[in-house]
């Protein structure tokens, strides 16, 4: 099998070099576009931020060219990526993933699994591709299938929305977050926000290899002081020091982050289904205006309070009707 991956980064890598390790023949694309030859491949991974899919989307057009049938596998976070690629290649040669293995990289470059977990996929369009499960399968890989890919990327966006934006605008490890009890409130309102977002748009929750989706959001159902106790609990033991990515693309400098794509998807959605998103939308925009104007984050650094205001004032305006305040960098 002949891989292509785009994102030579912590993913990508992982990715590749488990294929590699399990007989596949991988290429590794070019960071310029100038530099991208054409190939000849069986399977293309995007493993690029989301930010960056509409590059990744010039990148494969020219190393793939109009005849190749190549299959793409997405296994990115957020909400769009998918739609983006079947529209520049057709849905039937898109698959996506949730890969659920907390991948980090080595000062020499190579990954480094952090813990236990898997890789999840669904067909975009109607083909199956089973073939591309049977390989991942023999990489040792714990592999799972699901028809709706919808409802696993949302599933998997629920995984990412805990202890993500607000540690970043926050600038705040998780072990320190679950000690907030009214942030973690506000967190435990960010997850009910994307439950209710997903109910309205006919999608239930998928298990994914690991973390099971579907009790997190019964947890979430529950009194507050019960919820935080569980989800506290599995945070702080999981990933309690682990800079989430979110944070990690501030503390970068960047100038961009996954946040539009994770609670924006779910503010966007609750704007046009009539369902409040007020702390998602809060998380959103906050966070996308100290991408673009850092100095801007002295404002929320370690102030919980600030934030809490923030998102008070979003539920009022929600509940009023009125529109959502701009940003900063926003007309």
């Amino acid at each position: 099998m002949r891989v292509y991956v785009v994102g030579a980064g912590a993913v990508g890598t992982y990715l590749g070099e488990l294929l590699e390790a399990s007989g596949a023949s991988v290429t590794y694309a070019p960071r310029a576009l100038d530099d991208v030859v054409p190939t000849e491949t069986d399977l293309a991974i995007v493993a690029v931020k989301a930010y960056d899919t509409d590059g990744a989307v010039g990148t494969l057009q020219r190393a793939l060219g109009p005849s190749s049938s190549a299959v793409i596998a997405t296994p990115q976070n957020g909400i769009g990526n998918e739609e983006k690629l079947a529209a520049a290649f057709g849905a039937d040669r898109v698959v996506s993933c949730a890969l659920t293995i907390p991948v980090d990289r080595s000062r020499d470059g190579r990954a480094i699994v952090a813990q236990d977990g898997g890789i999840a996929f669904a067909p975009v369009g109607s083909e199956p591709h089973n073939w591309l499960i049977a390989a991942f399968q023999r990489s040792g890989l714990q592999v799972m299938v699901t028809s709706d890919y919808r409802a696993l990327k949302w599933s998997k966006l629920t995984l990412n929305l805990i202890a993500n934006a607000s540690c970043a605008i926050l600038n705040v490890l998780p072990e320190r977050l679950v000690r907030m009890e009214s942030i973690f409130a506000l967190e435990i309102r960010a997850l009910r926000e994307a439950r209710a977002v997903m109910a309205a748009l006919g999608m239930k929750p998928v298990d994914l290899p690991r973390y099971p989706v579907r009790l997190l959001q019964g947890v979430v159902s529950l009194p507050n002081p019960v919820a935080r106790a569980v989800l506290a609990n599995r945070i702080a033991g999981g990933r309690g020091r682990k800079p989430p990515s979110l944070l990690l693309d501030l503390r970068a400098a960047k100038g961009q982050t996954e946040v539009e794509v994770l609670n924006g998807a779910v503010a966007a959605e609750g704007r046009r289904l009539g369902i409040k998103t007020p702390v998602n939308a809060v998380y959103a925009r906050v966070l996308d205006d100290i991408a673009h104007m850092p100095q801007l984050w002295a404002k929320y650094r370690e102030r919980p309070d600030v934030l809490e205001g923030e998102v008070r004032a979003e539920m009022i305006r929600q509940n009023a009707g009125a529109p959502a305040k701009a940003g900063f960098l926003r007309p």
